[in-house]
């Protein structure tokens, strides 16, 4: 009698033991909820893509949403918004809302800090010159490729106010497919666009890479109340890019692979002569340079006399680069390498 008791204690304990078991394991703490916003569909804003495919956010505990929208001034309407934490964009939006106010606007880390934009068109405009009277594609007024077209056209003696027409043409997608269908007679693009523009009979009409114009072209901004609020899952975030560039700079099959899932390009031509175009202006340890935000500021000047008062370092935190740096997390990833 005992016995068969016994045995029906037993049986009733491995019953609930699963229960028993499950009640008192450790939980595992939530992963870090963080909303982001990207500019662009280019090679320089593909390290989110990189860190969701590669299990980098997850990894660093992170539960990260990438939204897109198209252009610079888009982005700082949504981030002013309260629509995300973190954005992924050109400078000149979030800047010129620095200087008309917002001082809220940070920067704490960037991709790349020269313009890498060059202006394309078909046979019949052969030199700059040639773009007079024309209609040139720019993405939309303050974005890159706006800033560049301007930069580029003065350097060449144009007035970009006057000698050219300005379309807001969308983003670069948008702006090839009106390049090719005929509704734009030049379109400013970087990689991969202006590769694929090559490969449909367009030409350089002013190769952006050598111009080597100083520029926030692709930089991590947030707001100074996200950073007080939320500075581990921003410092979260911040390793986990650090990891997608160490990816994109040495990994090009992967970053291949990558770039065909979301931009649809597979072309090996197209993505060998995207990469190595890009690659050589894109930071490896997230640095940011003042003369790009200089440059900008110097822009914004011409129309608002604020800019004058507003120093580069008004609108960067390095504290995630100054702790990357200094805790030796670069130097592991990257083995001493600079």
């Amino acid at each position: 009698m005992t016995r068969c008791r016994t045995n029906a204690t037993v049986r009733s304990f491995l019953a609930f033991a699963p229960l028993i078991l499950f009640v008192f394991a450790p939980i595992a703490p939530a992963a870090e909820k963080l909303v982001g916003i990207h500019s662009a569909r280019v090679l320089s804003q593909a390290a989110p893509w990189i860190a969701e495919e590669a299990g980098i956010f997850k990894k660093h505990g992170l539960d990260f949403q990438l939204v897109f929208i198209a252009s610079s001034p888009s982005v700082t309407a949504a981030m002013l918004g309260g629509d995300a934490e973190v954005g992924l964009t050109g400078g000149e939006g979030n800047i010129r809302a620095f200087v008309q106010g917002a001082t809220d606007f940070v920067f704490i880390g960037a991709v790349k800090n020269v313009l890498t934009h060059s202006i394309l068109a078909g046979p019949a405009i052969k030199a700059p010159e040639d773009l007079k009277g024309k209609r040139i594609g720019i993405n939309r007024i303050g974005s890159n490729p706006h800033y560049f077209t301007a930069q580029a056209l003065r350097q060449k003696g144009l007035d970009p106010a006057k000698d050219v027409q300005l379309i807001q043409s969308g983003g670069s997608p948008e702006t090839l497919a009106a390049l090719v269908s005929g509704n734009l007679d030049a379109a400013c693009l970087n990689p991969p666009a202006d590769t694929q523009a090559l490969a449909q009979g367009f030409h350089y009409v002013i190769y952006g890479p050598e111009q080597k114009i100083p520029y926030v072209a692709t930089a991590f901004v947030t707001r100074r109340a996200v950073l007080a609020r939320r500075p581990q899952a921003l410092g979260q975030f911040m390793r986990a890019m650090a990891e997608a560039l160490k990816i994109l700079h040495e990994d090009k099959e992967f970053t291949y692979k990558v770039m065909g899932k979301y931009l649809r390009v597979t072309d090996r031509r197209i993505l060998d002569a995207s990469y190595n175009t890009e690659i050589k202006a894109i930071e490896k340890r997230l640095e940011i340079r003042p003369e790009a935000f200089q440059g900008i500021l110097d822009e914004i000047a011409k129309a608002d006399p604020r800019a004058k008062k507003v120093r580069p370092d008004d609108l960067i935190d390095r504290r995630y680069l100054q702790e990357l740096e200094k805790s030796g997390f670069f130097d592991r990833l990257w083995e001493g390498k600079r």
